[in-house]
């Protein structure tokens, strides 16, 4: 019986909205991603609440928001509770997105959806894996096999493979065929028609200018404004396409000695770049034999200074310069901070490298023609001060007293002399604010009648004149003896050097700076003080340069269509794209991919159960006692001729060896790339070029692939030279 296969889109179908979508497999709800937006609109996760408590696994792609943006709030707050699947650069770079995204609004405003704790809980649940991994399920997954492989994009970007019996299902999204700076390209070609294939159709209609020309006019554009004394601002992901702009900047800056100040400002820039030096057997394999031979580490950068705040980046040089700031979205971050501040200078520029998600104000920037007024709306934390600050003190106090009057009536009952004295009419006494007779909480007075050994203040409480003094809690902390005395810890009495520079620091400063706080300082300080948000409304005049270059690092639409002809699998489910390219892509490739071409829309449930039946048979001891096993990589493989027997145990068939077996043709195990036979044929001393796609071999003879499938032809005259190369093609398989 074949495998039931069902995919369902939560969100990201016949639009550019964040990827999430419910893949199952006999059951097992795999949770395909779990991407947001910066906007974090709660609205866009309506149908993930229904499914998050059911789901049994979580596999990531990418870390970026769109990717895995909801994935923390989901776990905290949706009941989801599966464990997660990811690579190492994933789930490293993905909580550095997650942190960012917390400290830069909380910076600014009272977020509150989730903490960095929540995140570090979230991504605690998880399991890393490295490319190439078999994994198998346990419980009710047992029976599967999850695979992560290379896509490109990003750092630890993933393909995943489920595997089934003799199902394989690709989830393969945003992957990218190019091989780049700090990536190796996809590895999605090496997979032959499996049953089923998930895929995007984002870029299906956008095709990309050559690398080196793209390259090119990006440095030129940046120079061209920091020779005219602008500055440029790159928005930017935390810790994705990032890491490729930095090290082509640092490449350029080092070939043309430039000395123009290079800035990569987010609130973890530094982990960032730390966790980039780290991965590099995740990068390129440039990256890597640089590495294995010299011990150059490609991110030990020269010219790029980390910021994690602005004082830092204030102290920069002055005059033009280049900044990479998060967020790309201009949603918040630095990057808007610095957007408002220079959208009015024409000299400066504004160059985004990838397309701005719906609805934010990098998607309204790109529009064509760009606008020339655009409305902002800022926020910021300031302190409470004033009659504000006392009304927060007061709430506060209250806060405090209901919960201790509610603690401690649940601890010894509601009848109890202990809770009947914090009960009273008078249990909280507040000053006015402008001196005068204390108040209660319910606004009557508090006089003095109370004998004055009655009065005794706790915690801002009024004793009862019904009841006792009150008894505090002891609490001992014995020490420890030996024969010399009191058992004492060093790291006690020890002085960091750090703490002590910045004791020495603070003693030197002149008391008009300490006294002149700059706001920075004051946003820092806001983190342990009553603060409130303030929220303006600004016009921004538009008068800075607009630019758009992909730099996104996905395959454009050219690429994909080959690459999904040469993959050819039997079943394809279409999602995030727009529609205009969700059915462009769909219509090209029911004509030249498959038959079976889908794509469903948010919450739509599509069966993709594979139309093959599959039977699992049981090698009797007769028949296995006669098959000759060839080694084949990691496998062992054999021809095995044989009948099914008519009773089952255990779910499975018996398969009995066959009296007569018919005689069958040579099979050819493997997979030939010609690029590898052009190679060999080299150390062979025979000359061979590639003509047209087809791999020309001496003056006579051609070797070509047939159509689209995986037959090779030899073409030429019988001669010996003929069977020479027919001798030397059939090596590169095994034979059956």
């Amino acid at each position: 019986m074949g495998t039931s296969v069902q995919v369902t889109p939560l969100s990201g179908a016949h639009s550019e909205a964040p990827l999430c979508y419910l893949l199952q497999v006999d059951g097992f709800r795999f949770l395909l991603d779990c991407g947001w937006t910066d906007s974090f609109d709660l609205s866009l996760l309506e149908p993930l609440k229904s499914v998050a408590p059911t789901i049994d696994a979580v596999l990531l792609s990418y870390p970026d928001t769109i990717h895995l943006g909801a994935f923390t709030y989901a776990f905290a707050k949706l009941g989801l509770q599966a464990t997660m699947y990811c690579t190492l650069p994933v789930h490293h770079m993905g909580q550095m997105y997650m942190y960012d995204h917390v400290l830069s609004r909380k910076a600014v405003s009272n977020f509150d959806l989730f903490t960095l704790d929540d995140v570090d809980t979230s991504f605690a649940n998880s399991v890393q894996l490295k490319y190439q991994q078999h994994y198998q399920l346990q419980g009710k997954g047992e029976g599967m096999t999850i695979t992560p492989y290379a896509a490109g994009h990003l750092l630890g970007g993933t393909i995943w493979k489920i595997t089934k019996d003799t199902e394989e299902i690709i989830y393969a999204v945003d992957f990218n065929h190019r091989k780049e700076r700090h990536l190796n390209k996809t590895v999605l070609e090496n997979f032959v028609r499996p049953a089923v294939l998930i895929t995007d159709a984002y870029n299906a209609l956008n095709n990309q200018p050559p690398r080196k020309q793209r390259d090119q006019e990006f440095i030129d554009m940046i120079l061209k404004v920091l020779r005219a004394e602008g500055n440029v601002l790159l928005p930017v992901e935390t810790a994705g396409r990032v890491l490729e702009l930095i090290l082509h900047l640092e490449s350029n800056w080092a070939h043309q000695r430039l000395s123009y100040p290079v800035a990569l400002l987010t609130n973890v820039s530094y982990s960032t770049v730390e966790f980039a030096k780290s991965l590099l057997e995740w990068m390129s394999d440039s990256i890597a034999r640089s590495f294995g031979s010299s011990r150059e580490n490609s991110f030990l950068l020269k010219y790029l200074k980390l910021c994690h705040d602005r004082k830092e980046f204030d102290e920069l040089p002055s005059g033009p310069k280049v900044v990479f700031a998060s967020m790309a979205s201009l949603e918040g971050g630095f990057a808007r901070d610095l957007f408002v501040e220079w959208a009015t200078d024409s000299r400066n520029l504004v160059l985004f490298t990838e397309r701005g998600q719906m609805g934010t104000l990098a998607k309204k920037l790109q529009a064509e023609p760009p606008p020339k007024i655009v409305k902002v709306t800022m926020s910021q934390k300031i302190p409470l001060t004033g009659e504000e600050l006392q009304a927060y003190e007061l709430e506060q106090r209250l806060k405090m007293a209901t919960e201790t009057e509610v603690d401690l009536v649940e601890e010894v009952g509601p009848n109890s002399p202990e809770a009947k004295a914090v009960t009273g009419p008078l249990p909280l006494t507040v000053a006015e604010p402008g001196g005068g007779v204390p108040l209660g909480v319910e606004g009557s007075l508090a006089t003095n009648e109370i004998p004055s050994q009655r009065q005794i203040l706790i915690d801002g409480f009024t004793a009862s004149d019904k009841t006792a003094g009150p008894m505090f809690p002891l609490y001992e902390n014995p020490s420890d003896w030996d024969e010399y005395g009191e058992v004492i810890n060093p790291e006690d009495y020890r002085v960091e050097d750090t703490e002590m520079m910045d004791y020495q620091s603070s003693q030197q400063a002149p008391v008009a700076d300490v006294e002149d706080n700059t706001d920075q300082e004051a946003e820092a300080i806001l983190a342990d003080r009553p603060s409130k948000v303030v929220v303006k409304d600004y016009t921004v005049y538009v008068k800075c340069a607009l630019y758009y270059m992909d730099f996104e690092g996905r395959s454009d639409g050219r690429s994909i269509k080959n690459i999904l002809a040469h993959v050819a699998p039997i079943k394809l489910v279409l999602v995030h794209g727009s529609a205009e390219a969700t059915e462009h892509l769909r219509q090209h490739c029911v004509k030249n991919v498959c038959r079976d071409v889908y794509a469903p829309r948010i919450g739509e449930t599509q069966d993709v159960t594979s139309d093959l039946c599959a039977y699992k048979v049981r090698l009797t001891e007769r028949l296995m006692s006669s098959v000759l096993f060839r080694k084949l990589g990691d496998y062992e493989v054999a021809w095995i001729d044989g009948e099914i027997g008519s009773q089952e145990s255990e779910g499975m068939l018996p398969l009995l060896p066959s009296e007569t077996p018919p005689p069958h043709k040579s099979v050819f195990v493997g997979d030939l790339r010609l690029a590898d036979f052009k190679q060999l044929l080299a150390t062979k001393g025979i000359q061979a070029e590639f003509a047209g796609g087809v791999l020309r071999c001496g003056d006579a003879f051609a070797v070509r692939r047939s159509g689209g499938s995986q037959q090779l032809v030899i073409e030429g005259p019988l001669s010996e030279e003929y069977y020479k190369l027919r001798d030397l093609l059939y090596s590169q398989f095994y034979m059956l």
